[in-house]
């Protein structure tokens, strides 16, 4: 609403100070930053279309008569590692006594990963589509913020500890550091989890001191920071369950590298050797981290046709295994996975 203004009795026209004008919404600046970077990419990408033309024209030559069960194959692979994700997140909500049907899980994982590639913002709509669909199957609000937290987790540890053992294997050096500040956040995440659930009074002078600075009552909000509490010490990750959540979230990165492995095959090329598909595999992956457009078009993209020939394989088979891989894994795998999506939300906003 407008407040109203006095009528002047003399017309005048003002014009306000620039320094008195409000500045522009954070979120705007934020799309401008987006649009700005998301340009610079497509200019990127068009210098390499037309750089690259010739390399590229042979490349799809490549793609003309793919061998059928070798792509069947690499199609297999990216399916059994969407399917090894959502068994990791199963085994995390089975730690705390959540136990829903696997399929769900599977439809959980196929949709939280469409939203989280193909939207601007997707982490923040991913986020939030798996704690609304935990507290579905019966997880409580602390523990469905703990599984989703602990899963992300443990998937960057599985992708540290596959890049250090593919560094190691093609004779450089690895990064201990990051695979340790990685390891060392995972373990005390879980043990801080259990010994503040334990000890629920170790949150009483935070929170007294939080509630002096914002001016209210000591005690303000220990109800449902209790309530909060209680409900995590559901969260018992067993050393069983804890190992078999590692593996499978090991074992999604490398039939994801493998599906890309397998796209050489595909369009008859010989593959190269499993170390260096692994490391262009993870330094792609870990430039995808940077979402500067939906699904790291362009970035990861990039990322693995450069790895892919530092590795030997020339340029318009690492262009032509690139474009089939991505085909594979951004477009059939996002596609199922908004067909899952529109499954859930069927089943949401359907009446018991």
């Amino acid at each position: 609403m407008i407040p109203t203004l006095q009528r002047p009795t003399v017309p005048a026209i003002t014009t306000p100070h620039p320094e008195t004008q409000d500045p522009a919404p954070s979120w705007v600046r934020r799309n401008r930053l987006r649009l700005a970077a998301a340009a610079t990419v497509l200019v990127l990408v068009t210098v390499e279309l037309v750089l690259g033309w010739s390399s590229l024209v042979d490349a799809l030559h490549h793609l003309r008569r793919p061998h059928l069960g070798w792509l069947l194959l690499a199609v297999a692979a990216e399916i059994v590692s969407m399917h090894a994700y959502a068994r990791m997140q199963r085994r995390l909500l089975q730690s705390a006594g959540v136990h829903a049907p696997l399929m769900d899980n599977v439809r959980l994982a196929y949709a939280a990963h469409s939203l989280n590639e193909t939207l601007p913002g997707g982490p923040a709509f991913s986020t939030r589509l798996n704690f609304q669909q935990m507290r579905r199957f019966g997880a409580t609000p602390a523990v469905a913020s703990w599984v989703i937290a602990l899963s992300g987790i443990l998937s960057a540890c599985a992708l540290a500890a596959i890049t250090v053992a593919g560094a190691l294997a093609a004779g450089g050096n690895a990064d201990w550091r990051h695979l340790t500040g990685l390891l060392t956040a995972t373990i005390l995440l879980i043990a801080g989890a259990r010994r503040i659930a334990r000890r629920p009074d170790l949150f009483h002078a935070p929170l007294a001191a939080v509630n002096r600075l914002r001016r209210r009552p000591a005690d303000h909000g220990h109800d449902r920071v209790q309530d909060f509490l209680t409900q995590l010490r559901a969260a018992r990750l067993r050393p069983a369950l804890g190992l078999s959540a590692a593996l499978l979230a090991v074992l999604n990165w490398l039939l994801d590298a493998t599906g890309l492995w397998l796209c050489f095959l595909a369009i008859g090329e010989p593959a190269p050797g499993v170390t260096a598909t692994l490391l262009a595999f993870c330094a792609a992956m870990a430039a995808g981290t940077v979402t500067i457009v939906p699904g790291g078009l362009g970035i990861i993209d990039s990322a693995l046709i450069l790895g892919l020939i530092t590795g030997g394989v020339a340029g318009p088979a690492a262009v032509a295994t690139v474009v089939l891989y991505r085909l594979i894994s951004f477009g059939f795998i996002i596609g199922l996975g908004w067909l899952s999506w529109l499954r859930l939300r069927r089943r949401s906003t359907t009446p018991a």
